[in-house]
């Protein structure tokens, strides 16, 4: 159960109201962390910068962005946002235990991975490679993107965020 409720949209304030209807009129659903996060609307509009770092690294395909998102995820071990990355690989078509990773992919799962392991030693050669592939603008949202990955994470693991039950069936092991 959730250290810290969700909001109650009936008697909330105005400002909560304003930013949840915000949130159903751009991304058309409400989860349960962004309905804790609304306790907070600055709390809620700073991680929904997620978004916007997405947005800014369009040159990255969905499925290479998922799967550096889901390697951070199981890396913190976040139930809510690995099984959100599960379900949208597995809505695309993808089995998310039996993945065969192209070169970008196995890149970004490995340095998602070692972000989360040990931020202040990413393996040289993850940093060459990505170097090659990817300019300074890219790599720099590419790491705030992890960032707010790993917030997002954290803000899920400490809080214990009520688990969304449309995500049970992309559970690990739900089959």
């Amino acid at each position: 159960m959730s250290h810290i409720p969700q909001i109650d949209y009936a008697t909330s304030n105005e400002a909560i109201r304003a930013a949840h209807d915000e949130e159903v009129r751009i991304r058309g659903r409400m989860t349960n962390m962004k309905r804790t996060l609304l306790n907070s609307p600055v709390a809620h509009r700073i991680y929904a910068e997620w978004f916007t770092l997405r947005a800014e690294l369009s040159e990255i395909a969905d499925r290479p962005i998922w799967i550096f998102s889901h390697a951070l995820s199981k890396a913190a071990n976040s139930r809510i946002a690995l099984t959100f990355f599960r379900r949208a690989l597995i809505n695309a078509g993808f089995n998310p235990d039996a993945l065969l990773l192209s070169e970008e992919e196995a890149l970004l799962a490995a340095f998602g991975k070692a972000i989360v392991v040990n931020s202040n030693q990413i393996p040289p050669e993850i940093w060459t490679q990505l170097k090659a592939r990817y300019d300074a603008k890219t790599l720099v949202d590419l790491v705030a993107f992890a960032g707010i990955m790993l917030a997002t994470a954290v803000f899920n693991n400490v809080v214990q965020v009520d688990f969304d039950p449309e995500l049970e069936a992309f559970a690990e092991g739900a089959n």
